[in-house]
């Protein structure tokens, strides 16, 4: 008796495949911690100014301590709801390959090439793979360039929600060939500054004892406070930032379709979604 995948023959303009299909409890692990995720890096915007939260300079460490436990409820969640062997294999192959292309530039000037994968990955794999490959290939990153520290589960859930939002676009079988490329690399220049913009809010508090119009003054007005997050991401990331997302603009165009295909006919062969039939040996 031998086992076979009952793939179909699939052309590129097929219906996309998905490695791991979101079940309720995914979906409701995935607003869970993202909800909390909010909450993580905007509690000096949120807080009310009564609050002891507002000026405790304890919540970035209680957040860093709970999202690394929410990351692992998600992930776990997500596997039990259909995470195969197949997956799993893709999966270790782009967050090691996600995790190299990291240290190419070393964050110099906000060279960061795994932006681009981290996109395409999520657009062709669904947003379930695209969050836990984004989450594991920043933690893989971070192991293999020393950057551990309380800022990596953040990093770990601003590159998760990157690379699932790129699989939460449109339909490919809608936008195919260079209208996609386009719409990918505008995602991309997007999801790069935004990353920047949500990671500056993670280390903005750890500044508020210094004597500057950029710092977070615990229990101030929320006009007050955002006017000096506006002012400190002008002075301190944007010059990363901007290059960030013209690095991810460029590779996403030279070598976003050959990328694409490549994902593609991996996922066509991996047939995830294919029931397993037995037939009778010859």
């Amino acid at each position: 008796m031998k086992v076979t995948g009952g793939a179909e023959p699939a052309g590129p303009a097929d219906r996309q495949a998905r490695a791991i299909r979101l079940g309720a409890r995914s979906v409701a692990a995935l607003l869970l911690v993202s909800a909390v995720g909010v909450a993580a890096f905007a509690w000096p915007l949120l807080a009310a100014q009564a609050s002891g939260l507002a000026h405790s300079g304890d919540a970035p460490w209680l957040f860093a301590a709970l999202l690394p436990l929410l990351l692992a409820v998600v992930m776990a969640t997500i596997a039990d709801s259909g995470l195969d062997a197949k997956a799993i294999a893709m999966l270790g192959v782009l967050a090691a390959a996600g995790a190299a292309l990291r240290p190419l530039g070393a964050g110099t000037a906000g060279i960061e090439p795994m932006f681009f994968l981290m996109v395409l990955s999520g657009r062709v794999l669904g947003p379930g793979f695209g969050f836990v490959l984004g989450s594991l290939s920043m933690f893989a990153s971070a192991l293999l360039t020393g950057g551990v520290g309380p800022w990596m589960p953040f990093q770990m859930l601003a590159m998760g929600w990157v690379s699932m939002g790129a699989g939460l676009l449109p339909a490919p079988d809608r936008l195919r060939g260079r209208r996609e490329s386009a719409m990918l690399a505008a995602y991309g220049a997007v999801a790069s500054v935004l990353y920047g913009t949500v990671m500056n809010l993670q280390g903005w508090p750890y500044i508020g004892s210094l004597a500057s119009g950029v710092s977070f003054v615990p229990g101030d007005p929320l006009s007050a406070n955002l006017t000096r997050f506006a002012a400190y991401c002008l002075a301190t990331s944007l010059g990363w930032d901007l290059p960030r997302a013209l690095v991810t603009v460029t590779a996403t165009l030279a070598l976003g379709p050959v990328v694409l295909r490549a994902l593609r006919r991996a996922t066509r062969r991996a047939a995830f979604e294919a029931p397993a039939r037995f037939t009778a040996a010859e």
